[in-house]
């Protein structure tokens, strides 16, 4: 069940796009926690991004329990940093799917499945008196 969204603004949207590559962090259903850096994985809009699973083991297992997800980005230049939280759909079939594999097939990878991150919250996460604040 997703929540209501939140669209990234552009100023979030910029740091997470140039957060090479993505770090993803879940939890399984007793809350033990997992984090992988993932590299292929795009914007399908301002509250949607698409995560391609390649490779993810303990990660898919994770979502299959417990379909949340956040991310962090950080930019050392402007010194701003993200999480981004949300819920996901875990997808093994379907026109996203499809895409998905497509994109892993091109870089001569596999395309197991699909991970489709709805985001839900923002926060500010960067050292400070404002970090750990909800901004969205």
């Amino acid at each position: 069940m997703v929540n209501i969204m939140v669209k990234l603004n552009p100023e979030v949207k910029e740091v997470i796009q140039n957060q090479k590559p993505l770090p993803i962090a879940t939890a399984d259903k007793n809350g033990k926690p997992n984090v992988i850096f993932v590299g292929m994985w795009k914007f399908i809009d301002d509250e949607t991004i698409m995560i391609v699973d390649n490779f993810l083991k303990k990660t898919a297992n994770n979502l299959k329990e417990n379909p949340k997800l956040s991310i962090v980005g950080y930019d050392g230049e402007s010194k701003k940093s993200y999480q981004v939280k949300g819920s996901v759909d875990y997808l093994e079939k379907g026109d996203r799917f499809e895409e998905a594999k497509s994109l892993a097939e091109s870089k001569k990878l596999p395309g197991k499945a699909v991970v489709i991150f709805h985001i839900e919250e923002v926060y500010d996460s960067v050292y400070g008196p404002h970090a750990g604040e909800q901004i969205s």
